[in-house]
């Protein structure tokens, strides 16, 4: 039972991390415990307020005074509060209609944003919490230290205000949109795509029997593959002594009562059996970044595809966004493959994962920009460089020549919309992305020779 809940608390807590709700709900939990706890520490120790200068509250036996500097401190932060967000997401909503509506996540998980919403509700609470300590019968109390710290916390709320506009102005700029989607995305790559293998294990030539019958389980949900705990898969496989082979990767849509994954020999596969390793699968109703590399891909690809549009008609936007594409790109190809056959014990194949692959990354990433970019000279030039830079970081014969079939494409596609002085453009930097192939071969012809 323990085991299958570690799934589930794994995608809350992911869900949460990125949400409006737990860092600021504990930031202002945290501070509204301090306005209650300093006001009762300083009414069981009188000293503790001599230390605050009487320049910065000379009323120190009136308690009115507190009561109304904290009662207003609180009233104005919740009216900033409710402002600043109201415009925060009129913002956010031309954003996803300018852009893509699949950007808005990057936004929600923004630390910055996080932290401005908890402090402000933290000053509230603080005030709040503050407030009962100011009395004035039986005997008038004015909690000098907590209504000081409270306005160090309104000049903070202030300080920090003006950060949080500079801050918008910046994310809502579609190169800063752009980046930060690739850095998300490469972070998944970091993470997934690791130099040396941990502990998965896929030695060369690893035998197994296909032609033994499996039966195909059926998602229970309706809903895109989020995140596969392959190690549960693999410990699961093992102790139930089954091999498993995933139907589809991270990041399909699979229908409640569609093959999820296969499961041999049949005869070892019961109810209860298929509802363990269904626990192994976080199926939700969007596409996260958990380990949908893809994912990242397609975000910055809508956002150019909208920019290329006739109805918005921005090649500038375009080509930020194939630049950024070809960073990921650079990243996934720099990395090892994820492994698809996991074996326990060694050369005994438990579980068949089926991962993308830089033929169909390739595919999500450019395929579609260079279709409805064949009239536009700037956006087709900006991925042929991008070919290029992806090319001389790497080696492989066969992606080198994958590379300069698509800029091939390109050229075609372009041959008949634009003029030839354009079209003597493309072809020279398609001649020097077919230039890479050269020294690949003369390498290759080396190490072969004796």
């Amino acid at each position: 039972m323990t085991n299958r809940l570690l799934p589930r608390l794994r995608t809350t807590l992911y869900a949460l991390r990125g949400g409006f709700l737990v860092r600021p709900l504990l930031i202002a939990i945290a501070l509204g415990v301090l306005g209650a706890s300093l006001s009762s520490l300083e009414e069981t120790v009188p000293p503790l307020s001599a230390w605050v200068p009487t320049v910065l509250f000379p009323s120190r036996a009136d308690p009115q005074v507190a009561q109304v500097i904290l009662a207003t401190i609180a009233a104005s932060i919740m009216t900033v509060v409710s402002i600043v967000f109201a415009i925060l997401l009129m913002t956010l909503t031309l954003a996803s209609m300018q852009f893509s509506p699949r950007i808005l996540s990057s936004f929600v998980k923004d630390r910055v944003t996080q932290w401005t919403l908890g402090i402000f509700l933290g000053t509230f609470a603080y005030c709040v919490a503050a407030l009962p300590a100011t009395r004035s019968l039986p005997h008038p109390f004015a909690p000098v230290a907590t209504v000081t710290c409270a306005m160090l916390l309104a000049l903070i709320c202030v300080a920090w205000l003006i950060f949080f506009i500079h801050h918008i102005s910046q994310a809502i700029s579609v190169n800063h949109i752009v980046d930060r989607i690739a850095r998300e995305t490469e972070g998944v790559i970091d993470y997934f795509m690791p130099d040396s293998q941990r502990y998965a294990y896929e030695p060369q030539g690893v035998p197994f029997d296909g032609n033994k019958r499996e039966v195909l389980v059926g998602s229970a949900v309706s809903g895109y593959i989020r995140y596969v705990d392959t190690g549960r898969l693999l410990y699961l496989a093992k102790a139930m002594k089954l091999r498993v082979r995933l139907v589809r990767r991270v990041g399909h849509f699979v229908p409640a009562g569609v093959a999820l994954f296969g499961a041999s020999p049949e005869e070892r596969v019961d109810p209860e059996c298929a509802r363990e390793l269904r626990s192994a699968f976080d199926i939700g109703p969007t596409r996260t970044m958990q380990q949908d590399i893809e994912f990242g891909v397609i975000q910055i690809v809508d956002i150019a595809l909208k920019a290329i549009s006739s109805a918005v008609n921005d090649p500038s936007t375009a080509i930020t966004c194939v630049d950024q594409l070809g960073r990921i790109l650079i990243r996934f190809v720099s990395r090892n493959a994820p492994v698809s056959l996991l074996c326990d014990p060694p050369h005994v194949v438990r579980v068949i994962v089926s991962w993308i692959g830089i033929e169909s990354l390739l595919d999500t990433a450019f395929e579609q920009i260079r279709h409805y970019s064949m009239s536009d000279i700037a956006v087709s030039m900006r991925v042929l460089r991008a070919f290029d830079d992806i090319a001389s970081t790497c080696s492989d014969p066969r992606l080198l020549e994958s590379l300069i079939v698509r800029g091939r494409r390109i050229l075609v596609g372009c041959a008949e919309r634009l003029n030839p002085d354009q079209i003597e453009k493309l072809q020279q930097r398609l001649s020097a992305l077919e230039g890479r192939m050269h020294p690949v071969r003369t390498a290759n012809v080396t190490e072969a020779s004796p």
